[in-house]
């Protein structure tokens, strides 16, 4: 009858008994204590409490880090669209007049500049503080990452001016009014 592999690896030398005895029994995992652990003093309670709200002010501050360097970047953005897009300033005595928020600004235009403007061919855009021209297709991507960057420039129509107050509806404000 054959032997079996390990009386076989003991008859050869090549482990002892007690090696042989060792591998063949099997180890049991260290049990899983079933019972409750015992409760935090109030010092560690304090210290869990600490830990935790730390943790919440580190999580909020990163986030507002994180913010801030998304603003940064969606405003570096901008500029580097603005500076590629915008078209070349000009040295003219008339000045197209628009709002920005409650306040009128003004940028020197030309008559083409300004039928531009009117038409809806150029857009005007705040970026650092200054005022630019660029195309429609470039003040839609400047809106995209920036709404309050780019000026809406409408002429002003005698239909607003009626339903704004009634006791001007005969004096109609033509549209090519330079002001």
């Amino acid at each position: 009858m054959s032997m079996s592999l390990r009386d076989q690896l003991i008859q050869a030398g090549l482990v002892s008994e007690k090696q042989a005895r060792a591998a063949t029994e099997h180890k049991r995992a260290p049990q899983v204590s079933r019972k409750k652990p015992p409760p935090l003093s109030e010092q560690q309670q304090r210290l869990q409490l600490a830990q935790a709200e730390k943790s919440a002010r580190d999580q909020a501050l990163n986030r507002k880090q994180l913010e801030k360097a998304e603003r940064r970047a969606r405003r570096a953005e901008v500029r580097q669209l603005v500076e590629q897009h915008r078209v070349a300033p000009v040295e003219s005595e008339d000045w197209f007049n628009f709002t920005d928020g409650a306040k009128i600004k003004r940028i020197p235009v030309t008559p083409v500049l300004r039928a531009s403007i009117l038409s809806g061919d150029l857009v005007i855009v705040r970026s650092d503080d200054r005022y630019a021209l660029v195309p429609e297709a470039a003040a839609e991507r400047i809106r995209e990452r920036e709404p309050g960057a780019v000026i809406k420039a409408e002429p002003a129509t005698s239909s607003a001016a009626e339903a704004s107050d009634p006791d001007y509806q005969n004096f109609i404000v033509p549209d090519d009014l330079t002001w």
